[in-house]
C-alpha cells in the first residue's frame, strides 16, 4: 500500500497557516498519511503570481482581526496579533528550513507559530529564533549559523519556485497527489479526499 502525503506550505506571516499547524497533524495521522511540510516565502510567491495581502486591501484587513479570532475560538487555540505584524519573514523562513535540516522542523515550525501568533513575539529577531530552537530540543546557535549557509537559502527559494509551479498563490497550501487546497477552511475538503483515497487503497 502506497502510503499517501500531504504536502504543506507556509509561511509565518500567514495567520491561517498558523491555524492549519494546530490542526494538520492529527487529519494526517488519522488516515496514516505522511505530512511534508514546506516553507516559503509567501511574499515572493505575492510576487510571481500576482497576488497581494490581505492588508492591502482595507475591508479585508478591517475584517480578518474578527475572522482570526472567530477561527481560534473555533480551534481552540491562542491568538495574540502581533504588534510588528507583518515581519520580514526571510530570517525565520531559513530557521524552519534548518530545523528540518537538523531533524525537528515540525515542533520547530508550530513552536515558531505559538510564539509569533500565539504569543505575539518577534520571531524576526536572532534571538526569539535562538530562544525557539532551544525550546524545541535544537541547538540555536547552530541553528543561526545555518540560515546563512546558501544550501538553506537554496532550498527555501526551490519551495517557492516549486510551490508557484504547482499553482500556489498564498497560504496555507496543500497538496494531495494532484490535489491543491487553499486556506484553513479547506481542511475539510482535503480531509474528505484523504479518506477516500484511504478507503480505495
Amino acid at each position: 500500500m502506497n502510503t499517501q502525503v500531504v504536502q504543506f506550505f507556509w509561511d509565518i506571516g500567514s495567520p491561517y497557516s498558523y491555524l492549519a499547524t494546530t490542526q494538520i497533524r492529527n487529519i494526517v495521522d488519522k488516515y496514516q498519511a505522511d505530512l511534508d511540510l514546506r516553507p516559503f516565502l509567501l511574499g515572493a510567491v505575492f510576487k510571481e503570481t500576482g497576488n497581494k495581502p490581505p492588508i492591502t486591501l482595507p475591508a479585508k484587513s478591517q475584517y480578518m482581526p474578527q475572522d482570526l479570532n472567530n477561527w481560534c475560538e473555533f480551534y481552540q487555540v491562542p491568538l495574540t496579533f502581533p504588534k510588528d505584524f507583518p515581519i520580514n519573514s526571510v530570517m525565520p523562513m531559513r530557521a524552519a528550513v534548518a530545523a528540518h535540516r537538523l531533524g525537528n522542523g515540525e515542533t520547530f515550525a508550530l513552536s515558531l507559530y505559538h510564539a509569533y501568533w500565539g504569543e505575539g513575539q518577534d520571531v524576526s529577531q536572532p534571538e526569539i529564533l535562538q530562544q525557539v530552537a532551544n525550546a524545541c530540543g535544537l541547538n540555536g546557535n547552530e541553528l543561526l549559523e545555518l540560515t546563512q549557509d546558501q544550501s538553506i537559502k537554496d532550498e527555501l527559494r526551490e519551495n517557492v519556485a516549486l510551490a508557484v509551479h504547482k499553482g500556489a498563490f498564498g497560504a496555507p497550501t496543500f497538496y494531495l497527489g494532484e490535489k491543491m487546497f487553499w486556506g484553513v477552511d479547506h481542511l475539510p475538503l482535503l480531509e474528505f479526499f484523504l479518506a477516500k483515497q484511504s478507503s480505495s487503497t
